[in-house]
Protein backbone atom coordinates (compact mmCIF):
# COMPACT_ATOMS: atom_id res chain seq x y z
CA UNK A 1 0.00 0.00 0.00
CA UNK A 2 0.99 3.69 -1.21
CA UNK A 3 1.87 6.33 1.41
CA UNK A 4 -0.52 9.61 0.90
CA UNK A 5 3.33 11.34 0.28
CA UNK A 6 4.47 8.22 -1.98
CA UNK A 7 1.32 8.59 -4.15
CA UNK A 8 1.98 12.52 -4.54
CA UNK A 9 5.95 12.76 -4.99
CA UNK A 10 5.69 11.39 -8.90
CA UNK A 11 3.23 14.06 -10.08
CA UNK A 12 5.45 16.69 -7.87
CA UNK A 13 8.52 15.84 -9.47
CA UNK A 14 6.39 15.92 -12.96
CA UNK A 15 5.45 19.48 -12.18
CA UNK A 16 8.78 20.17 -11.22
CA UNK A 17 10.53 18.68 -14.28
CA UNK A 18 8.06 21.19 -16.63
CA UNK A 19 8.91 24.09 -14.12
CA UNK A 20 13.01 23.17 -14.76
CA UNK A 21 12.18 22.55 -18.46
CA UNK A 22 10.44 25.98 -18.91
CA UNK A 23 14.00 27.70 -17.01
CA UNK A 24 16.30 25.70 -19.58
CA UNK A 25 14.19 26.93 -22.61
CA UNK A 26 14.33 30.68 -21.34
CA UNK A 27 17.97 30.65 -20.59
CA UNK A 28 19.07 29.01 -23.67
CA UNK A 29 16.86 31.13 -25.83
CA UNK A 30 18.44 34.47 -23.93
CA UNK A 31 21.59 33.33 -24.71
CA UNK A 32 21.29 32.75 -27.89
CA UNK A 33 19.24 36.31 -28.09
CA UNK A 34 22.51 37.86 -26.96
CA UNK A 35 24.44 36.44 -30.15
CA UNK A 36 21.16 37.68 -32.28
CA UNK A 37 19.96 40.85 -30.62
CA UNK A 38 18.44 41.34 -27.37
CA UNK A 39 14.75 42.32 -28.60
CA UNK A 40 14.60 38.38 -30.15
CA UNK A 41 14.33 37.04 -26.46
CA UNK A 42 11.14 35.30 -26.24
CA UNK A 43 9.92 37.41 -23.57
CA UNK A 44 10.66 40.45 -25.26
CA UNK A 45 9.01 39.32 -28.44
CA UNK A 46 5.97 37.82 -26.62
CA UNK A 47 5.97 40.82 -24.47
CA UNK A 48 6.17 43.12 -27.77
CA UNK A 49 3.29 41.16 -29.85
CA UNK A 50 1.15 41.75 -27.01
CA UNK A 51 1.13 44.91 -26.87
CA UNK A 52 1.06 45.39 -30.26
CA UNK A 53 -2.36 42.73 -30.66
CA UNK A 54 -3.76 44.85 -27.35
CA UNK A 55 -6.88 47.80 -28.18
CA UNK A 56 -5.93 50.98 -27.44
CA UNK A 57 -8.40 51.17 -24.31
CA UNK A 58 -6.56 47.60 -22.56
CA UNK A 59 -3.20 49.84 -23.07
CA UNK A 60 -4.74 53.00 -22.15
CA UNK A 61 -6.53 51.30 -19.08
CA UNK A 62 -2.54 49.57 -18.39
CA UNK A 63 -0.92 52.60 -18.40
CA UNK A 64 -3.61 54.35 -16.08
CA UNK A 65 -3.50 51.72 -13.36
CA UNK A 66 0.16 50.70 -13.81
CA UNK A 67 1.80 53.64 -14.62
CA UNK A 68 5.57 53.20 -16.32
CA UNK A 69 5.33 49.95 -14.45
CA UNK A 70 2.86 48.96 -16.73
CA UNK A 71 5.91 46.64 -18.93
CA UNK A 72 7.47 45.19 -15.30
CA UNK A 73 3.42 44.02 -14.82
CA UNK A 74 3.41 42.68 -18.38
CA UNK A 75 7.44 40.54 -18.55
CA UNK A 76 5.89 39.27 -14.64
CA UNK A 77 2.17 38.07 -16.13
CA UNK A 78 4.34 36.41 -18.99
CA UNK A 79 6.43 34.56 -16.97
CA UNK A 80 3.93 33.70 -14.87
CA UNK A 81 1.21 32.39 -17.65
CA UNK A 82 4.71 31.02 -19.01
CA UNK A 83 6.26 29.00 -15.24
CA UNK A 84 1.75 27.72 -15.25
CA UNK A 85 1.95 26.18 -18.65
CA UNK A 86 4.96 24.50 -18.10
CA UNK A 87 3.94 22.87 -14.93
CA UNK A 88 0.91 21.60 -17.08
CA UNK A 89 2.76 20.51 -19.52
CA UNK A 90 5.35 18.64 -16.39
CA UNK A 91 2.47 16.47 -15.35
CA UNK A 92 1.08 16.22 -19.15
CA UNK A 93 4.52 13.97 -19.83
CA UNK A 94 3.78 11.96 -16.96
CA UNK A 95 1.62 10.12 -19.06
CA UNK A 96 2.44 10.87 -22.52
CA UNK A 97 6.32 11.80 -22.27
CA UNK A 98 6.19 12.54 -26.07
CA UNK A 99 3.07 15.05 -25.99
CA UNK A 100 5.04 17.14 -22.99
CA UNK A 101 7.95 17.48 -24.93
CA UNK A 102 6.22 18.66 -28.44
CA UNK A 103 3.51 20.93 -26.53
CA UNK A 104 7.33 22.60 -25.34
CA UNK A 105 8.26 22.92 -28.96
CA UNK A 106 4.88 24.63 -29.78
CA UNK A 107 5.71 27.41 -27.26
CA UNK A 108 9.04 27.79 -28.86
CA UNK A 109 7.44 28.15 -32.88
CA UNK A 110 5.12 30.39 -31.32
CA UNK A 111 7.54 32.31 -29.62
CA UNK A 112 9.17 32.48 -32.96
CA UNK A 113 6.88 33.60 -34.78
CA UNK A 114 6.38 36.71 -32.46
CA UNK A 115 9.45 37.48 -32.82
CA UNK A 116 9.95 37.61 -36.70
CA UNK A 117 6.94 39.15 -36.90
CA UNK A 118 7.57 42.45 -34.64
CA UNK A 119 8.09 46.00 -36.33
CA UNK A 120 11.57 46.03 -35.85
CA UNK A 121 12.96 42.38 -36.86
CA UNK A 122 14.36 42.30 -40.57
CA UNK A 123 15.31 38.60 -40.38
CA UNK A 124 14.52 35.26 -39.67
CA UNK A 125 17.22 34.54 -37.61
CA UNK A 126 14.92 36.36 -34.61
CA UNK A 127 13.32 33.13 -34.21
CA UNK A 128 16.39 31.13 -33.00
CA UNK A 129 16.10 31.98 -29.47
CA UNK A 130 12.79 30.97 -28.79
CA UNK A 131 13.42 27.60 -31.31
CA UNK A 132 16.63 26.52 -29.79
CA UNK A 133 15.43 27.18 -26.33
CA UNK A 134 12.15 25.17 -26.93
CA UNK A 135 14.47 22.51 -28.62
CA UNK A 136 16.34 22.89 -25.23
CA UNK A 137 13.28 22.44 -22.64
CA UNK A 138 11.74 19.74 -24.53
CA UNK A 139 14.90 17.65 -24.39
CA UNK A 140 15.49 18.60 -20.79
CA UNK A 141 11.22 17.46 -20.09
CA UNK A 142 11.72 14.49 -21.83
CA UNK A 143 15.04 13.97 -20.22
CA UNK A 144 13.75 14.62 -16.39
CA UNK A 145 10.22 12.86 -17.18
CA UNK A 146 12.47 9.37 -18.28
CA UNK A 147 14.10 9.59 -14.59
CA UNK A 148 10.46 8.91 -13.31
CA UNK A 149 10.19 5.61 -15.29
CA UNK A 150 11.28 2.33 -14.58
CA UNK A 151 14.11 0.82 -17.60
CA UNK A 152 11.73 -0.59 -20.13
CA UNK A 153 8.16 0.55 -18.93
CA UNK A 154 6.11 2.96 -21.13
CA UNK A 155 4.59 4.39 -17.52
CA UNK A 156 5.55 5.51 -14.08
CA UNK A 157 5.61 2.60 -11.60
CA UNK A 158 2.45 2.93 -9.48
CA UNK A 159 4.09 3.30 -6.55
CA UNK A 160 7.12 5.35 -5.29
CA UNK A 161 8.78 2.00 -3.51
CA UNK A 162 8.40 -0.51 -7.04
CA UNK A 163 11.83 -0.89 -8.84
CA UNK A 164 13.04 1.25 -11.32
CA UNK A 165 12.04 4.69 -9.19
CA UNK A 166 15.17 6.50 -8.80
CA UNK A 167 14.36 9.38 -6.53
CA UNK A 168 18.23 10.40 -5.83
CA UNK A 169 19.25 9.98 -9.71
CA UNK A 170 16.22 12.31 -10.40
CA UNK A 171 16.92 14.96 -8.22
CA UNK A 172 20.37 15.03 -9.28
CA UNK A 173 19.19 15.39 -12.70
CA UNK A 174 17.24 17.91 -11.44
CA UNK A 175 19.82 19.69 -10.02
CA UNK A 176 22.44 19.31 -12.89
CA UNK A 177 19.65 21.24 -14.66
CA UNK A 178 19.05 23.71 -12.46
CA UNK A 179 23.08 24.47 -12.75
CA UNK A 180 23.36 24.13 -16.37
CA UNK A 181 20.61 26.69 -17.24
CA UNK A 182 21.68 29.46 -14.62
CA UNK A 183 25.02 29.12 -16.46
CA UNK A 184 23.80 29.41 -19.52
CA UNK A 185 21.77 32.49 -18.63
CA UNK A 186 24.56 33.90 -16.54
CA UNK A 187 26.60 33.72 -20.25
CA UNK A 188 24.20 35.30 -22.02
CA UNK A 189 23.66 38.22 -19.46
CA UNK A 190 27.24 38.77 -20.10
CA UNK A 191 27.32 38.94 -23.73
CA UNK A 192 24.32 40.92 -23.95
CA UNK A 193 26.60 42.93 -21.43
CA UNK A 194 29.18 43.84 -23.88
CA UNK A 195 26.64 45.32 -25.82
CA UNK A 196 25.63 47.44 -22.71
CA UNK A 197 29.09 48.47 -21.70
CA UNK A 198 29.46 49.43 -25.39
CA UNK A 199 26.67 51.70 -25.62
CA UNK A 200 27.11 53.17 -21.83
CA UNK A 201 31.00 53.93 -22.60
CA UNK A 202 30.06 55.67 -25.85
CA UNK A 203 27.48 57.83 -23.86
CA UNK A 204 29.96 58.66 -21.18
CA UNK A 205 32.07 59.76 -23.72
CA UNK A 206 29.71 62.24 -24.93
CA UNK A 207 30.91 65.99 -24.70
CA UNK A 208 27.75 68.06 -25.57
CA UNK A 209 29.33 71.55 -27.66
CA UNK A 210 27.57 74.97 -26.12
CA UNK A 211 24.49 75.62 -28.14
CA UNK A 212 25.25 78.43 -31.38
CA UNK A 213 21.82 79.26 -29.72
CA UNK A 214 21.31 78.72 -26.01
CA UNK A 215 17.77 78.85 -24.54
CA UNK A 216 16.78 82.22 -22.28
CA UNK A 217 17.26 82.19 -18.57
CA UNK A 218 14.24 80.97 -17.43
CA UNK A 219 13.01 83.93 -15.08
CA UNK A 220 13.68 84.23 -11.79
CA UNK A 221 9.51 84.04 -11.07
CA UNK A 222 8.96 81.23 -13.13
CA UNK A 223 8.40 79.24 -10.03
CA UNK A 224 6.14 80.18 -7.64
CA UNK A 225 6.78 79.16 -3.98
CA UNK A 226 4.02 76.98 -2.78
CA UNK A 227 5.42 73.21 -1.65
CA UNK A 228 3.62 70.65 -3.50
CA UNK A 229 3.90 72.47 -7.04
CA UNK A 230 5.91 70.87 -9.62
CA UNK A 231 9.33 72.00 -10.26
CA UNK A 232 9.42 73.97 -13.88
CA UNK A 233 11.89 71.70 -14.64
CA UNK A 234 11.88 68.19 -14.24
CA UNK A 235 14.85 66.06 -13.65
CA UNK A 236 15.66 63.55 -15.68
CA UNK A 237 14.97 60.87 -13.15
CA UNK A 238 11.61 62.20 -12.94
CA UNK A 239 10.42 62.88 -16.23
CA UNK A 240 7.68 60.59 -16.82
CA UNK A 241 8.25 57.57 -19.61
CA UNK A 242 5.54 55.70 -21.71
CA UNK A 243 6.78 53.87 -25.14
CA UNK A 244 6.09 50.08 -25.76
CA UNK A 245 10.03 48.98 -25.47
CA UNK A 246 9.90 46.20 -23.39
CA UNK A 247 14.03 45.81 -23.55
CA UNK A 248 15.30 49.75 -23.87
CA UNK A 249 17.51 49.77 -26.78
CA UNK A 250 21.32 50.69 -25.92
CA UNK A 251 22.80 52.37 -29.04
CA UNK A 252 26.48 52.88 -29.61
CA UNK A 253 26.62 56.46 -31.01
CA UNK A 254 30.17 55.36 -33.15
CA UNK A 255 27.62 53.25 -34.80
CA UNK A 256 24.42 55.25 -35.25
CA UNK A 257 22.88 56.33 -38.36
CA UNK A 258 20.09 58.35 -39.53
CA UNK A 259 18.99 58.03 -42.59
CA UNK A 260 16.69 60.82 -44.48
CA UNK A 261 14.82 59.69 -47.65
CA UNK A 262 11.80 59.52 -49.43
CA UNK A 263 9.36 61.62 -51.52
CA UNK A 264 10.17 65.11 -52.02
CA UNK A 265 14.00 64.70 -50.81
CA UNK A 266 16.40 66.08 -53.49
CA UNK A 267 19.41 65.57 -51.49
CA UNK A 268 19.31 62.14 -49.33
CA UNK A 269 21.16 62.46 -46.23
CA UNK A 270 23.22 59.89 -44.04
CA UNK A 271 23.93 61.50 -40.54
CA UNK A 272 26.38 60.21 -38.00
CA UNK A 273 26.23 61.19 -34.60
CA UNK A 274 29.12 63.32 -34.87
CA UNK A 275 27.55 64.79 -37.41
CA UNK A 276 25.35 66.39 -35.41
CA UNK A 277 27.38 67.66 -32.98
CA UNK A 278 29.56 69.55 -35.45
CA UNK A 279 26.19 71.47 -36.58
CA UNK A 280 25.16 74.53 -35.00
CA UNK A 281 23.30 73.51 -31.91
CA UNK A 282 20.37 74.93 -30.23
CA UNK A 283 19.22 74.87 -26.65
CA UNK A 284 15.32 75.57 -25.40
CA UNK A 285 13.04 75.11 -22.87
CA UNK A 286 9.92 72.50 -23.99
CA UNK A 287 7.08 70.70 -22.22
CA UNK A 288 6.31 67.59 -22.95
CA UNK A 289 2.97 65.80 -23.43
CA UNK A 290 2.04 62.04 -23.28
CA UNK A 291 -1.49 61.30 -25.22
CA UNK A 292 -2.47 58.80 -22.47
CA UNK A 293 -2.16 61.46 -20.16
CA UNK A 294 -6.04 61.77 -18.01
CA UNK A 295 -6.91 65.16 -17.04
CA UNK A 296 -5.08 66.05 -14.10
CA UNK A 297 -2.77 63.17 -15.00
CA UNK A 298 1.05 63.16 -14.13
CA UNK A 299 2.58 62.33 -17.62
CA UNK A 300 3.70 65.56 -18.75
CA UNK A 301 6.96 67.18 -17.95
CA UNK A 302 9.07 70.20 -18.68
CA UNK A 303 13.09 69.97 -19.57
CA UNK A 304 15.79 72.11 -22.02
CA UNK A 305 16.51 70.68 -24.65
CA UNK A 306 19.57 70.52 -26.85
CA UNK A 307 20.17 69.38 -30.70
CA UNK A 308 20.07 70.30 -33.92
CA UNK A 309 16.80 72.02 -35.75
CA UNK A 310 14.98 69.66 -37.69
CA UNK A 311 14.03 72.22 -40.59
CA UNK A 312 17.54 72.66 -41.26
CA UNK A 313 18.38 69.06 -41.84
CA UNK A 314 15.03 68.75 -43.84
CA UNK A 315 15.93 71.89 -46.00
CA UNK A 316 19.69 70.76 -46.58
CA UNK A 317 17.56 67.71 -47.81
CA UNK A 318 15.55 69.67 -50.30
CA UNK A 319 12.13 69.49 -48.60
CA UNK A 320 9.94 71.72 -48.73
CA UNK A 321 6.84 71.66 -46.17
CA UNK A 322 3.28 71.68 -48.48
CA UNK A 323 2.30 74.99 -48.36
CA UNK A 324 5.47 75.91 -50.52
CA UNK A 325 4.09 73.15 -53.14
CA UNK A 326 6.23 69.93 -51.73
CA UNK A 327 4.97 66.58 -51.71
CA UNK A 328 4.93 65.00 -48.47
CA UNK A 329 2.44 66.24 -45.58
CA UNK A 330 4.02 63.47 -43.59
CA UNK A 331 6.88 62.48 -42.20
CA UNK A 332 7.75 59.13 -40.73
CA UNK A 333 10.48 58.46 -38.25
CA UNK A 334 11.51 55.14 -37.43
CA UNK A 335 13.11 53.98 -34.14
CA UNK A 336 15.50 51.56 -33.77
CA UNK A 337 13.01 49.00 -31.81
CA UNK A 338 10.77 49.41 -35.16
CA UNK A 339 8.24 52.09 -33.72
CA UNK A 340 6.99 54.25 -36.34
CA UNK A 341 5.62 57.83 -36.06
CA UNK A 342 4.32 60.12 -37.97
CA UNK A 343 4.46 63.88 -38.41
CA UNK A 344 2.62 66.84 -40.20
CA UNK A 345 5.89 68.29 -42.02
CA UNK A 346 4.29 71.73 -42.16
CA UNK A 347 4.13 71.60 -38.59
CA UNK A 348 8.21 70.72 -38.41
CA UNK A 349 8.95 73.26 -40.83
CA UNK A 350 6.86 76.38 -39.78
CA UNK A 351 9.41 77.83 -37.16
CA UNK A 352 8.76 76.24 -34.40
CA UNK A 353 11.67 74.55 -32.61
CA UNK A 354 11.29 71.12 -33.51
CA UNK A 355 14.49 69.34 -32.88
CA UNK A 356 16.75 66.34 -33.38
CA UNK A 357 17.99 66.03 -29.87
CA UNK A 358 21.11 65.02 -28.04
CA UNK A 359 20.96 66.28 -24.77
CA UNK A 360 18.01 66.84 -22.17
CA UNK A 361 18.63 69.03 -19.13
CA UNK A 362 22.55 69.44 -19.18
CA UNK A 363 23.57 66.03 -20.25
CA UNK A 364 23.23 63.25 -23.45
CA UNK A 365 20.32 61.78 -23.01
CA UNK A 366 19.13 58.98 -20.99
CA UNK A 367 19.09 55.66 -22.57
CA UNK A 368 15.00 55.90 -21.21
CA UNK A 369 14.42 58.82 -23.48
CA UNK A 370 16.13 58.24 -26.31
CA UNK A 371 19.87 57.86 -26.67
CA UNK A 372 21.84 58.73 -29.29
CA UNK A 373 19.17 60.82 -30.55
CA UNK A 374 15.16 61.51 -30.33
CA UNK A 375 13.11 64.09 -31.78
CA UNK A 376 11.39 67.03 -29.65
CA UNK A 377 8.16 68.99 -31.36
CA UNK A 378 6.44 71.64 -29.33
CA UNK A 379 2.80 71.88 -29.74
CA UNK A 380 2.45 68.03 -30.89
CA UNK A 381 1.52 64.91 -28.77
CA UNK A 382 4.25 62.50 -27.90
CA UNK A 383 3.07 59.62 -30.27
CA UNK A 384 3.07 62.05 -33.37
CA UNK A 385 6.55 63.75 -32.76
CA UNK A 386 8.71 62.49 -30.55
CA UNK A 387 10.27 59.44 -31.84
CA UNK A 388 13.04 58.05 -29.62
CA UNK A 389 16.20 55.98 -30.51
CA UNK A 390 15.43 57.68 -34.26
CA UNK A 391 17.37 56.08 -37.07
CA UNK A 392 15.23 56.72 -39.97
CA UNK A 393 13.24 59.45 -41.44
CA UNK A 394 11.04 59.48 -44.73
CA UNK A 395 8.99 61.87 -46.34
CA UNK A 396 5.82 60.47 -47.31
CA UNK A 397 2.42 61.31 -47.18
CA UNK A 398 -0.91 60.50 -44.66
CA UNK A 399 -2.45 58.77 -47.24
CA UNK A 400 0.22 56.58 -48.30
CA UNK A 401 1.13 55.17 -44.94
CA UNK A 402 -0.34 54.80 -41.29
CA UNK A 403 2.44 54.75 -38.71
CA UNK A 404 2.08 52.56 -35.68
CA UNK A 405 -0.61 54.38 -33.47
CA UNK A 406 -2.46 55.51 -36.42
CA UNK A 407 -3.13 51.75 -37.39
CA UNK A 408 -4.24 51.24 -33.41
CA UNK A 409 -7.07 53.97 -34.41
CA UNK A 410 -5.38 57.10 -32.69
CA UNK A 411 -5.86 60.24 -34.52
CA UNK A 412 -3.06 61.11 -37.55
CA UNK A 413 -2.53 64.66 -36.32
CA UNK A 414 -2.90 65.48 -32.62
CA UNK A 415 -1.91 68.80 -31.46
CA UNK A 416 -1.36 69.29 -28.00
CA UNK A 417 -4.67 69.95 -25.91
CA UNK A 418 -4.74 73.12 -23.21
CA UNK A 419 -4.69 71.48 -19.96
CA UNK A 420 -4.13 72.41 -16.31
CA UNK A 421 -3.72 70.32 -13.37
CA UNK A 422 -3.98 70.83 -9.25
CA UNK A 423 -0.88 69.79 -7.56
CA UNK A 424 -1.90 71.05 -4.16
CA UNK A 425 -3.77 70.41 -2.40
CA UNK A 426 -3.74 66.96 -3.29
CA UNK A 427 -7.04 65.24 -3.82
CA UNK A 428 -8.33 64.02 -0.32
CA UNK A 429 -6.64 66.25 1.63
CA UNK A 430 -7.17 67.61 4.92
CA UNK A 431 -5.98 71.48 4.90
CA UNK A 432 -6.76 73.76 7.93
CA UNK A 433 -9.66 76.55 7.72
CA UNK A 434 -8.03 79.81 6.30
CA UNK A 435 -5.67 80.92 3.82
CA UNK A 436 -4.72 77.77 1.95
CA UNK A 437 -2.69 77.51 -1.40
CA UNK A 438 -3.76 75.83 -4.49
CA UNK A 439 -1.09 75.66 -7.07
CA UNK A 440 -0.54 73.65 -10.33
CA UNK A 441 0.79 73.87 -14.20
CA UNK A 442 -1.27 74.86 -16.90
CA UNK A 443 0.15 73.93 -20.35
CA UNK A 444 -0.74 75.10 -24.39
CA UNK A 445 2.70 74.15 -26.23
CA UNK A 446 2.92 76.64 -28.91
CA UNK A 447 0.21 78.59 -28.09
CA UNK A 448 1.07 79.75 -24.76
CA UNK A 449 -1.20 80.11 -21.40
CA UNK A 450 -2.85 83.53 -21.11
CA UNK A 451 -5.05 82.73 -17.90
CA UNK A 452 -5.75 80.23 -15.26
CA UNK A 453 -9.15 80.51 -13.27
CA UNK A 454 -10.07 78.90 -10.22
CA UNK A 455 -13.98 77.60 -9.06
CA UNK A 456 -14.49 76.71 -5.58
CA UNK A 457 -17.58 74.25 -5.26
CA UNK A 458 -20.13 76.05 -7.91
CA UNK A 459 -19.15 79.23 -7.46
CA UNK A 460 -17.68 82.09 -9.74
CA UNK A 461 -14.60 81.63 -11.74
CA UNK A 462 -11.59 83.67 -9.80
CA UNK A 463 -8.26 84.29 -11.55
CA UNK A 464 -5.59 83.01 -10.43
CA UNK A 465 -1.62 84.30 -9.88
CA UNK A 466 0.31 83.00 -12.80
CA UNK A 467 3.92 82.65 -13.09
CA UNK A 468 6.16 84.21 -15.06
CA UNK A 469 6.05 82.73 -18.42
CA UNK A 470 9.55 81.23 -20.21
CA UNK A 471 8.10 80.39 -23.48
CA UNK A 472 4.84 79.23 -24.84
CA UNK A 473 6.17 76.37 -25.24
CA UNK A 474 6.52 75.39 -21.64
CA UNK A 475 4.19 74.98 -19.15
CA UNK A 476 3.45 77.88 -16.59
CA UNK A 477 2.77 77.72 -12.92
CA UNK A 478 -0.13 79.19 -11.00
CA UNK A 479 -1.23 79.76 -7.30
CA UNK A 480 -4.69 80.99 -5.84
CA UNK A 481 -5.21 81.92 -2.20
CA UNK A 482 -8.24 79.94 -0.81
CA UNK A 483 -10.16 81.42 2.08
CA UNK A 484 -10.75 77.91 2.99
CA UNK A 485 -14.19 77.38 5.32
CA UNK A 486 -14.69 74.18 7.35
CA UNK A 487 -16.52 71.22 5.68
CA UNK A 488 -15.65 69.54 2.24
CA UNK A 489 -15.48 71.45 -0.70
CA UNK A 490 -14.24 71.02 -4.53
CA UNK A 491 -11.79 72.77 -5.82
CA UNK A 492 -11.81 73.21 -9.89
CA UNK A 493 -9.39 74.77 -12.19
CA UNK A 494 -9.30 75.68 -16.24
CA UNK A 495 -6.88 77.22 -18.27
CA UNK A 496 -6.91 79.64 -21.69
CA UNK A 497 -4.66 79.54 -23.94
CA UNK A 498 -3.12 82.85 -26.25
CA UNK A 499 -6.12 81.90 -29.40
CA UNK A 500 -8.75 82.71 -26.14
CA UNK A 501 -9.67 78.99 -26.15
CA UNK A 502 -10.71 78.15 -23.02
CA UNK A 503 -10.25 74.48 -21.87
CA UNK A 504 -13.14 72.93 -22.60
CA UNK A 505 -15.74 71.35 -19.27
CA UNK A 506 -15.83 68.37 -21.78
CA UNK A 507 -14.66 65.15 -20.60
CA UNK A 508 -13.39 62.88 -23.19
CA UNK A 509 -10.93 59.79 -22.74
CA UNK A 510 -7.44 60.10 -24.29
CA UNK A 511 -8.28 57.82 -27.53
CA UNK A 512 -8.18 58.83 -30.15
CA UNK A 513 -6.54 62.73 -29.45
CA UNK A 514 -5.75 63.08 -25.92
CA UNK A 515 -8.03 63.47 -23.03
CA UNK A 516 -9.94 66.79 -22.60
CA UNK A 517 -11.90 67.89 -19.28
CA UNK A 518 -11.20 70.17 -16.54
CA UNK A 519 -9.07 69.00 -12.95
CA UNK A 520 -10.65 68.70 -10.09
CA UNK A 521 -10.18 67.45 -6.36
CA UNK A 522 -12.30 67.07 -3.47
CA UNK A 523 -10.81 68.31 0.02
CA UNK A 524 -12.31 68.33 3.98
CA UNK A 525 -11.48 71.37 5.17
CA UNK A 526 -10.96 71.00 9.26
Amino acid sequence: MTTSGSRWQRPAFAGLSGLLAGYAALAVAELIAAMVRPEAGPIAAVGGAAIDRTPAPVKDWAIRTFGEDDKVVLQLGIVAVLGLLALVLGLVALRHRRLGAAGVLVFGVVGAVAATSRPDSDSLTDGLPSLAGALAGAAVLHWLIGRLVPRGAAQPPVAAQEPGWDRRGFLLSAAVTAVASTGAGAVGRALGGTRTRDAVASRAAVVLPRPASPAAPVPRRAQVRVPGVSPFVTPNKDFYRVDTALVVPRVDAARWRLRVHGEGVGRPLTLTFQDLLERDLVERDITLACVSNEVGGPYVGNARWIGVRLADVLAEAGVRPPSEGGPADQLVARSVDGMTLGTPVEDLMDGRDALLAVGMNGEPLPFDHGFPVRMVVPGLYGYVSACKWVEDIELTTFDAYDPYWVKRKWARRAPVKTQSRIDTPKPFARPKAGTVMVAGVAWAQHRGIDRVEVRVDDGPWQPAGLAAEDTADTWRQWYFPWQATPGGHTLTVRATDRTGQVQTEKRTRTVPDGASGRHSVVVNVD
